[in-house]
């Protein structure tokens, strides 16, 4: 047993792991955010993708004890002010989810995409997101709503 200091969405928190713990299984079990979702468990499907130090990473992958000292954000600490991000009203907008298994890891992708690439053009997106699965087929929407949220973060 290890203790980690986490930095999830502005909030430190103290935690005891196991040296296999991944931050998914801290995230969702020993803080109860449950935004980022068990999928793959390779880190193949995007669906664990949290951001930390506004880097996009897979969650299933990465030890609880690694992530001591980070900034990590999670879906639930997205949103500030009561206004949701750019990012999450442009999905909303186009409607650029289904089943919404995806959506979390999906969006933090995008974030962390448009902060590196902020006028993405279609090719970015798409490789920007390269392993991020949707079971649901909304990828055009996806890529319309990076694109959307691209514009209304270049207008803010």
């Amino acid at each position: 047993m290890a203790t980690v200091e986490l930095k999830v969405n502005g909030t430190a928190h103290r935690l005891e792991v196991e040296p296999e713990q991944t931050l998914l299984g801290a995230l969702r079990d020993q803080l109860s955010l449950t935004g980022a979702k068990y999928g793959c468990g390779e880190g193949q499907c995007g669906a664990c993708t949290v951001l930390m130090d506004g880097r996009a990473v897979r969650s299933c992958q990465t030890p609880a004890a690694s992530a001591g000292g980070a900034a990590i954000t999670t879906i639930e600490g997205l949103a500030a002010n009561g206004r949701l991000h750019p990012v999450q009203e442009a999905f909303v907008a186009a409607g650029a989810m289904q089943c919404g298994y995806c959506t979390p890891g999906m969006i933090l992708g995008a974030v962390a995409l448009l902060a590196r690439t902020p006028e993405p053009r279609e090719e970015d997106v798409v490789r920007g997101l390269e392993g991020h699965l949707c079971r649901c087929g909304t990828y055009p929407r996806i890529v319309r709503a990076v694109a959307q949220a691209a514009r209304d973060l270049k207008v803010s």
